[in-house]
């Protein structure tokens, strides 16, 4: 995969120049108008958006021998370990990562709520981009609700990411560029949404969890389309430091996702033991591929568009999501 040169436009219509009114291009092509991404993205809201707590049936108890998450998706699968493992006790891994994800969900989506909340700041608040931002806003307040009702449904203990990367994330989002939030946007986003994709439509799997990811999907592809749009856009606008920053914070950014990605006292709550579990899943070769085709989609988006580069790139190797 070629990488993107750098599209900054230049001259009296430049980065201080009226940028949205010039025809933009970058190694994707032409990019739209941000106007009209917005008024098709709300329409499509209108036309496609739930409330999960009548859409659902949160009363429904849950089916005997279900899983609530696919195995082939759960972290420890393939493993030695996973491999003496009872049934009963693969399915209640299930269910605990299922809560793990969902905590990490719910994280995730108050971070990317309060960076869209900022990136629309400065930005006239009548326009289509403005209102549409407001109404991914409301798409994930509803969705950390559900989430929050799904893992209590479950059983199993909401599942917070450490104290120190809880802080670390406080730190990224505080200093991140505009085109790093859309770029930490589509890495929290894109690899669940790949997952739930499989999640959804699978009938060994408990119709609620179905149920909540099939919205989720629905609801992130206007989400993921809103943020491709606009980060193609800020990486030939803004300048060349931020775009520098932007790679590294990324990078970084990956780094931190894919630690938290299950909180390793799920095995211990299944009684397992931490260390070796976690030994186990870092030398999954399925595992890493599981989490190198979650990513594959978004890696090769920032790659075309100059996100990949130097020092960041190494970061998101090392991240495990993209292949060296």
């Amino acid at each position: 995969m070629t990488t993107a040169p750098d599209l900054t436009p230049t001259g009296p219509t430049g980065p201080t120049g009226p940028a949205e009114h010039q025809a933009l291009r970058d190694a994707l092509g032409a990019l739209k108008d941000r106007e009209h991404v917005a008024e098709r993205l709300l329409a499509s809201s209108k036309k496609h958006s739930f409330d999960p707590d009548t859409e659902l049936d949160w009363d429904a108890a849950f089916e005997e021998g279900k899983w609530f998450w696919p195995p082939e998706l759960v972290s420890l699968y393939g493993t030695p370990m996973w491999k003496r493992m009872s049934e009963e006790q693969r399915m209640d891994l299930a269910r605990h990562e299922a809560a793990s994800l969902a905590s990490l969900g719910i994280w995730f989506e108050v971070i990317l709520m309060q960076l869209l909340v900022r990136h629309i700041y400065d930005k006239p608040l009548t326009s289509q981009h403005v209102r549409y931002a407001l109404t991914e806003i409301a798409d994930e307040c509803r969705h950390s609700m559900m989430f929050a009702r799904l893992i209590t449904k479950g059983g199993a203990p909401a599942y917070p990411v450490t104290r120190f990367t809880h802080n670390l994330a406080r730190l990224l989002k505080t200093v991140s560029t505009t085109p790093g939030s859309f770029t930490a946007t589509l890495l929290g986003e894109e690899i669940l949404d790949w997952m739930q994709r499989l999640t959804f439509p699978d009938e060994r799997v408990q119709p609620l969890v179905r149920g909540v990811t099939r919205i989720h999907v629905v609801e992130e592809a206007r989400h993921v389309r809103y943020a491709r749009e606009e980060l193609r856009r800020q990486m030939v606008t803004c300048r060349r430091w931020e775009r520098e920053f932007t790679r590294l914070s990324s990078g970084e950014a990956a780094r931190v996702f894919s630690i938290s990605f299950i909180n390793p006292e799920v095995y211990t709550n299944v009684g397992l033991d931490k260390r070796a579990a976690l030994a186990q899943v870092k030398a999954s070769g399925h595992r890493r591929e599981v989490m190198q085709s979650g990513a594959k989609r978004l890696t090769d988006f920032l790659d075309e568009i100059g996100v990949l580069r130097g020092p960041g790139r190494r970061l998101w190797v090392s991240s495990g999501l993209l292949a060296k």
